[in-house]
């Protein structure tokens, strides 16, 4: 069983797909692991801690001949796989439905495509939710974006020529990336509120020590779906919402948006007329700009400026903080694979009528298997 490690081809990606940490794991498991020459280099981690552990390294041609399992952080060009052998397993971050075209060659050249991303939402899958452990960072690392534009400082200091009022910080959505963004700007001081459409995350809002803000007085969500999404609000409720949230914005000092739907544009939140009633040197850190922004004007990899508000588009943030977002990522490919570790057969087996097999596989036997893809 050989497992080949790629050195990332897109531009900015820093993270890597294995450490040296799972390279160890898995030969310990049974496996040949092979490394493209540099992969973790802009990882912090040179070539030779890899061969320390037992791997081999070299050019992409070698890395994948013969391999059985090829990782990496995301899906390369199918040009870039000339060589690998039908049948062999891709696993990464895929990009199911913006690369959908690559998908279909994944196809064509008859390997097993399984996209990390499509990990289900399910408690014994939590430790192979790539999305889970990269937002927890980029929750981080937005606030600190934030914190570098912003031209004052977050906590309040009292000082013999006077004081130095707290930020105000609002969170705009509390999933895994919004309850990190919540906790760290708490630790630098700010004051901090957050909402969302779940209600039940209040409590998850106050337990990190923010305000929640959410409308009280109108009835409007009906429910909570499957993975605590709720299934329908009121046209009232969202007018109600819509007005305490604008009248909210204009008072802070920092917003961070990260509301993503999968498959779909990302959810306007913010529009132009509110960004204009914030005040001059306020920050808005948009995570959602690669999937079209949750806030107008936001473009992914740039710094706008409108109405004297600094508008962050987050382009890749895990890479931004690649040794740890690496370590993470490469966990979550190690606990996916040791979960299905045949002993006997000395490889990983995935049931086909297991429900993460069937989350995750794109392409078999030649043909697009995925049904969330089939009924594009």
């Amino acid at each position: 069983m050989k497992i080949a490690i790629l050195k990332e081809s897109l531009s900015g990606e820093n993270r890597v797909a294995a450490t040296p940490e799972t390279v160890k794991k898995f030969i310990a498991l049974g496996a040949d692991i092979a490394v493209e020459k540099g992969a973790g280099a802009n990882a912090s981690i040179a070539d030779g801690d890899y061969k320390d552990m037992g791997a081999t390294i070299g050019a992409r041609a070698a890395t994948i001949k013969d391999a059985d399992i090829v990782m990496g952080v995301n899906g390369p060009t199918p040009a870039s796989l000339k060589g690998m052998k039908k049948g062999a397993w891709l696993i990464a971050g895929l990009n199911p439905f913006g690369e959908r075209k690559r998908v279909d060659a994944y196809a064509k050249l008859g390997i097993e495509a399984l996209a990390m991303e499509f990990m289900p939402r399910i408690t014994r899958a939590q430790s192979m939710d790539i999305l889970s452990s990269q937002s927890n960072l980029s929750g981080y690392k937005a606030v600190l974006e934030a914190a570098s534009h912003y031209g004052r400082a977050f906590p309040m200091m009292m000082t013999a020529a006077g004081t130095v009022s707290a930020a105000k910080c609002f969170v705009m959505g509390v999933g895994v990336a919004g309850l990190q963004a919540i906790a760290t700007a708490r630790r630098l001081g700010a004051q901090v509120s957050a909402t969302d459409v779940r209600a039940a995350t209040k409590e998850q809002i106050q337990s990190l020590g923010a305000k929640p803000i959410f409308v009280e007085s109108v009835e409007g969500i009906e429910g909570e779906g499957s993975g605590g999404y709720a299934t329908e609000m009121s046209e009232e409720y969202q007018k109600a919402q819509a007005e305490l949230v604008s009248s909210h914005i204009a008072k802070q000092d920092i917003v961070i948006t990260t509301a993503l739907i999968p498959g779909r544009p990302a959810p306007k939140l913010i529009s132009d007329a509110q960004i204009k009633t914030m005040r001059s040197g306020s920050v808005i850190v948009d995570l959602a700009a690669e999937q079209g922004g949750n806030v107008a004007g936001a473009k992914p990899g740039e710094v706008v400026e409108k109405h004297g508000v600094k508008i962050v588009g987050a382009s890749n943030m895990p890479s931004l903080l690649a040794a740890d977002s690496s370590a993470l990522f490469s966990r979550n490919l190690y606990n996916f694979l040791s979960a299905y570790w045949d002993k006997e057969a000395g490889k990983p087996v995935l049931p086909d009528d297991d429900e993460v097999t069937i989350g995750i596989r794109l392409t078999k036997d030649g043909k697009v298997v995925n049904d969330r893809l089939l009924a594009k």
